[in-house]
């Protein structure tokens, strides 16, 4: 690969990671004034529903652009690229119609099935959003295979903002105005066509150009596939990426159909179970930024694992690999154990009550296996190695299905969060077994994971003494307000990360290689070298 177009590759992924970055913390932050303003019975109404956006916009923002881009990257000159795209957005359109009118003509039928013929109308609004998919999914897909990552960028950091400003005005027009939670929650979810309408115009000129307008004079150099063949393609290996883009999103839409109607079925009143629900859904916000914090370091190694891979250097990819999983994993297990001591303050800070603590505490550890799960996917799929990927996804989202149900209708909210966990669990393990005996042994090597789980264990109990002598100091009734909540999690934080720094350098926990992929790695390479001379 020539090093300019080497160059651009590494600025374009950069600028996409940058973006998803701020995209994500958007769309992890906002759910936290959205549960204060209406409550979670409100909370409840526009989750129940958050999973259908999530899947299209998993669809039309990462599995089918990158598929697409793979397809547009195949082609040899500007007339190949520019009709496949068409093609592609074609097989698209039909996609979309048959899901928006399954959806519209649907909708009372899948609010029934989740417990709640109210939502219905909140369905159809939702709908809305996958008429428009095709165009973003095109649009992006053609310039991220031309390596230009900024039009991708900006509609999706657009896509957020207008969503998130729509839902937070919908939630304040609720409480001022006085709206049941149906009206905001529908109200709410029109926030997702409008958003994606404002998305598309950046890819305006090149719909106009490529999509609509008569096919391109000069003719291809090679033969196009047919409308059949890709269409195949894009059920095959389109539908795998969305599958794995989209797996978090599925396990909450289980949640959807099962949560609230085996709460009901254990005996709660309706209401109650709603309100419930709207408790156990505080989890996803949290494990959310959880996945930000876990993911977002490691990404930044993609680029130089691609590398490695076109150049043909093995040890290289391998190392890279070490360092991207092993980032991961002790960054997951960091604000994993983190959010777990420290969630009855979390708790009462964020959401203003200690309703669901335990629930979410359980819910919290899917942050360590869906940051694994991510990895690993990124490495498979650069390895083209989708058998693993495929079979660990169904395995766990079987697992979900089979047990939700049954494990609410025990448990309550407990069990729902448990069945989550396991599910991802069941996820990476199928994966991981599947894949090649490199990939495997990265998780084993130099005893990395007894030191990461010792790391992990005296930074709690850091932690939990900590807020445990804050708490006596200050007394138990100004220890439950909310300002004081803060200041426990804040401190907690604070102690939290100075203990696994230290202890990480100590131990030596990370090669040169992974401490420059944190932040402040530097600084922390000295400190290492410091404590090598102290040693010795």
């Amino acid at each position: 690969m020539p090093k300019d177009h080497l160059n651009t590759v590494f600025k374009g992924a950069l600028i996409l990671s940058i973006s998803s970055l701020v995209a994500k913390i958007l769309s992890a932050v906002y759910r936290i004034p959205l549960q204060n303003m209406v409550g979670n019975t409100g909370f409840y109404v526009y989750q129940q529903i958050y999973p259908l956006y999530g899947i299209g916009m998993t669809f039309a923002l990462n599995g089918f652009p990158n598929f697409i881009s793979k397809l547009v990257a195949e082609q040899p000159d500007e007339t190949s690229k520019s009709l496949i795209a068409r093609r592609a957005f074609h097989i698209l359109s039909g996609l979309s119609l048959v899901v928006f009118f399954g959806l519209q003509l649907g909708a009372t039928w899948i609010a029934a099935h989740m417990g709640d013929v109210n939502l219905a109308p909140i369905i159809s609004a939702v709908a809305w959003m996958f008429v428009f998919m095709p165009w973003l999914a095109t649009g992006r897909g053609y310039y991220q295979g031309k390596f230009l990552m900024g039009p991708t960028a900006v509609s999706q950091l657009i896509e957020q903002v207008v969503r998130v400003a729509i839902i937070i005005m919908a939630a304040y027009f609720s409480v001022r105005l006085g709206w049941d939670n149906y009206r905001m929650g529908t109200w709410a979810m029109s926030s997702a066509p409008l958003a994606a309408i404002c998305s598309s115009l950046i890819f305006t000129a090149f719909g106009l150009r490529y999509l609509l307008a008569p096919a391109p004079a000069p003719a291809p150099t090679h033969p196009l596939p047919s409308y059949r063949k890709l269409t195949k393609r894009f059920v095959i290996e389109g539908g795998t990426l969305c599958l794995v883009a989209a797996v978090v999103i599925l396990l909450q839409l289980v949640d959807s159909f099962t949560v609230m109607r085996g709460l009901v079925h254990q005996g709660q009143l309706p209401e109650v179970a709603k309100a419930l629900k709207g408790v156990y859904d505080r989890g996803q916000p949290l494990v959310q930024l959880g996945l930000v914090v876990a993911t977002a370091f490691s990404a930044t190694l993609l680029p130089a694992l691609t590398d490695a891979l076109a150049k043909r250097q093995p040890i290289e990819f391998k190392r890279q690999t070490q360092a991207m999983v092993h980032v991961s994993l002790a960054l997951s297990m960091a604000a994993t154990v983190g959010l777990v001591t420290l969630m009855p303050q979390i708790n009462r800070l964020l959401f203003g009550s200690l309703e669901g603590t335990t629930a979410l505490r359980i819910y919290i550890i899917s942050i360590l296996f869906a940051a694994l799960i991510t990895t690993y996917t990124s490495v498979l799929q650069s390895l083209n190695e989708y058998t693993a990927m495929i079979i660990g996804i169904i395995a766990g989202l079987a697992t979900k299905v089979l047990a939700n149900y049954i494990f609410v209708v025990h448990y309550g909210i407990n069990g729902a969060s448990a069945v989550t966990v396991l599910s991802l669990a069941v996820m990476f393990a199928v994966m991981w077994l599947g894949s090649p005996e490199d990939l495997q042994q990265v998780l084993l090597e130099s005893g990395y994971l007894i030191k990461l789980l010792a790391l992990s264990a005296v930074m709690g109990i850091v932690v939990v003494l900590s807020c445990h002598q804050i708490t006596a100091l200050v007394g138990p009734i100004l220890a439950n307000t909310r300002g004081m909540a803060g200041i426990i999690t804040v401190i907690g934080v604070l102690i939290g990360v100075l203990v696994f720094v230290a202890g990480a350098v100590y131990a030596r926990l990370f090669t040169i290689r992974e401490l420059l992929v944190l932040p402040y790695g530097k600084r922390l390479i000295k400190a290492v070298a410091k404590g090598k001379e102290h040693h010795s």
